[in-house]
């Protein structure tokens, strides 16, 4: 099992790092939009996607349809025109029309604000449910787990996991839950811009000399 200590201590050491990198889009929204319904579309826009594209896409989306009502009642041709730049855009329409649908005839046009219900949705799994609860209801019962927070968390040796799911299941048993609320995005900042997938920037990375550096092949 992970070192309490030492979790607490690259919490803080990460705080630090990421003060001057941007928030993750889907945060961001949940910010400044405060609207669960968002938060969750924008979630499922962002999968396989780069921020930078996720980012002004789902603006575009709200601004012609930001609620499900609106969203269910719009052509999937006007969707896919709109969210074209996103991967698998087509795929995405459908998901996001029906998930509105779903919205609107089993939650009375409401977000569910429960876990397992969100989870009902076609196309919404953990890490979407996680984000949903965290950054769209403001509920910090859960620690969304993207490639980021799987990629570090091993690396870090706080968990040895093969997927994201197993991932969230094992850092909410050993990451004290005054840490959730800030893990996301702190190890997603991090890994967009230090430890990235392919090959971290280890030599400039804050928890270095606190970092077994599990799996690393090649960095620099």
């Amino acid at each position: 099992m992970a070192d309490i200590k030492n979790i607490g201590k690259i919490i803080s050491l990460l705080r630090k790092e990421v003060k001057d990198f941007e928030n993750p889009v889907v945060s961001k929204i949940g910010e400044i939009q405060q609207d669960p319904f968002k938060v969750l579309i924008s979630c499922i826009l962002s999968l396989r996607t780069q921020d930078r594209t996720t980012g002004p896409v789902a603006l575009r989306l709200f601004e012609a349809a930001g609620t499900p009502q609106k969203l269910a009642k719009m052509s999937l041709g006007k969707i896919q025109r709109i969210i074209r730049p996103v991967n698998y855009y087509i795929t995405k329409s459908k998901r996001i029309k029906g998930i509105a649908k779903t919205i609107i005839r089993d939650y009375d046009g409401k977000v569910p604000d429960n876990f397992d219900e969100l989870m009902k949705l076609k196309g919404v799994g953990k890490k979407t449910a996680a984000i949903t609860m965290v950054y769209g209801h403001g509920k910090a019962d859960y620690i969304p787990v993207d490639i980021h927070v799987f990629v570090i968390s091993n690396r870090l040796g706080w968990v040895k996991t093969k997927n994201a799911d197993q991932t969230m299941d094992e850092l909410m048993k050993i990451v004290p839950k005054k840490y959730w609320s800030d893990l996301n995005d702190l190890f997603v900042l991090h890994g967009q811009n230090v430890c990235l997938t392919n090959s971290p920037f280890c030599s400039r990375c804050a928890v270095n000399g606190c970092c077994p550096k599990i799996g690393i092949v090649r960095s620099r």
